[in-house]
């Protein structure tokens, strides 16, 4: 028999449909509908959610620090402003020596009272704000809350204590709304730190 005699191979079932191979499928890669399938959607999608629910959280957070950011320092101008209110009331105060004080008349006195009211009454206002005023007077000089104006020969404290202030710093918040304008001790014994203190103070005599 010749190969032109052989008859071709039937591929048709006894029904009569053609037979159509089913795809080969990796090892590792489930079959459709499949129990190792169904568990790796949901784990990806659960991976999707608690991924949405993080971002969702931190923009809550973050909207909440911005919303509280702007409610605190939103009247940074408008406290600036103020600040020159307070300032001339405590240079009326200064004014007045405390000789004249001692012997003014009852007239003089309740005014001098009224003065100082009123500036107790915006400073309250002012620190309801979050707005306080700096007394550096006797701390060691910080340049990030106070701005040296110059300094002063004073040996009995140590230098670089703030022994003047010029002019009252204010902080609003966090953050440094106006420096106080200080006059620091100069020629004083310097502070020792603290490290070094506590070193000499456990070494072996």
């Amino acid at each position: 028999m010749t190969d032109r005699d052989r008859q071709p191979e039937d591929t048709t079932t006894p029904t009569g449909e053609p037979v159509v191979s089913k795809p080969y499928i990796m090892p590792d890669d489930p079959e459709p509908g499949s129990v190792e399938l169904l568990q790796k959607e949901a784990a990806e999608a659960r991976d999707r959610m608690l991924r949405t629910l993080a971002e969702m959280e931190n923009l809550r957070k973050r909207t909440t620090k911005e919303v509280a950011d702007a409610r605190l320092y939103g009247i940074t101008g408008f406290a600036r402003d103020v600040l020159e209110i307070a300032d001339n009331l405590q240079r009326a105060l200064d004014a007045v020596p405390a000789e004249a004080r001692a012997t003014a008349d009852p007239g003089l006195i309740s005014l001098i009272e009224g003065v100082e009211l009123t500036e107790r009454s915006l400073l309250n206002a002012l620190e309801k704000h979050g707005v306080k005023k700096l007394d550096p007077l006797g701390q060691k000089f910080d340049p990030n809350f106070h701005q040296a104006m110059y300094e002063v020969p004073d040996a009995s404290v140590p230098s670089g204590t703030v022994v003047q202030i010029m002019q009252a710093g204010y902080t609003i918040g966090d953050r440094v709304l106006r420096p106080a304008l200080v006059g620091v001790a100069k020629g004083g014994a310097k502070a020792a730190p603290a490290a070094n203190n506590n070193e000499q103070s456990s070494a072996p005599n």
